[in-house]
């Protein structure tokens, strides 16, 4: 399982720049480069939680992560699982899954 750093603290399961899910996906099929991919699992942090970095569930996070990766052609990917031993998503003010990304992605 590799280790996780999340910047998106707009995602409701950030926390403390970690994934509080025990499993992620990370999109982006036909990726080329890091911008193509995204963290499908990202959730928006809506009203009072917005301005929190812990999340409302009240779940823990970890460093680690299992990584479901659909971006094929990344050099970590072995049959659709994420073998590096870090990975970074990034995308601070998202509000969508399509405005995070796998910024570990390598072709």
């Amino acid at each position: 399982m590799p280790e996780l750093k999340c910047t998106v603290q707009t995602c409701m399961h950030n926390k403390d720049f970690y994934c509080a899910l025990d499993k992620i996906q990370v999109g982006g099929s036909s990726a080329k480069n890091a911008e193509e991919t995204c963290c499908d699992s990202f959730e928006e942090r809506k009203g009072s939680a917005q301005n929190s970095y812990g999340n409302s569930a009240g779940q823990t996070a970890s460093a680690c992560s299992s990584v479901d990766c659909q971006a094929t052609q990344c050099r970590y990917n072995d049959n659709c699982q994420c073998h590096a031993g870090k990975i970074s998503v990034e995308g601070s003010n998202a509000c969508q899954c399509g405005q995070t990304e796998c910024a570990t992605f390598k072709c």
